[in-house]
């Protein structure tokens, strides 16, 4: 599987050769970070992680970028940042805005859930909702007002604790893998 793995990853020549990349010049050759190792593998895995819950932009060049700083795996960062694709992003982030009100205290209800950016409440009684007079930047800085603290602190406590999670499970089995391994050579050995 990981000589599969290794024939998918672009060399670090085919890299350095790229006119995108040139920049980052020897941190990008350097060998760890193109290397398979365990512990590699799942600080990239984590950092990817990381990246994904914590910005819905620009998640691939970040972590990319802190993978070369880090010396961890680059290919398994810039597959992590994976686990949040746009398809995820709404559920995701609301449920990082409502642990983030959860852990500040704030309450989440009906009365307390923030307006849409295109709906305000109407000054007549027998209409529900109209739309919002005021320019875009105007309503997305309200709204951004409202749900900016929780969403932030539910993003960053997602993004930690799912990070810590992911190089947990890549260490755990890639070390469940190994011991494996050995168990079914020691075997072959002794019969």
């Amino acid at each position: 599987m990981f000589d599969r793995l290794r024939g998918l990853m672009p060399t670090p020549e085919v890299m350095a050769k790229n006119r995108w990349l040139r920049w980052i010049g020897p941190a990008l050759l350097h060998p760890r970070v193109w290397h398979l190792s365990r512990r590699g593998v799942a600080l990239g895995a984590a950092v990817g992680v990381f990246f994904a819950f914590v910005t819905p932009i620009a998640q691939i060049p970040l972590s990319a970028a802190v993978s070369v700083l880090l010396r961890c795996n680059v290919p398994a960062a810039v597959v992590a940042t994976l686990v949040n694709t746009p398809p995820t992003f709404g559920p995701v982030y609301y449920g990082a805005w409502k642990l983030g009100s959860w852990v500040l205290d704030e309450p989440v209800d009906a009365a307390n859930t923030p307006v849409l950016l295109a709906q305000v409440e109407a000054p007549e009684s027998g209409a529900e909702s109209a739309v919002d007079p005021r320019p875009w930047w105007q309503r997305w800085r309200q709204t951004l007002a409202e749900i900016g603290k929780p969403l932030l602190l539910g993003t960053v406590i997602f993004s930690l604790v799912f990070s810590g999670l992911a190089y947990g499970l890549v260490s755990g089995v890639w070390h469940w893998r190994v011991r494996l391994k050995r168990r079914r050579r020691l075997r072959a050995r002794a019969a």
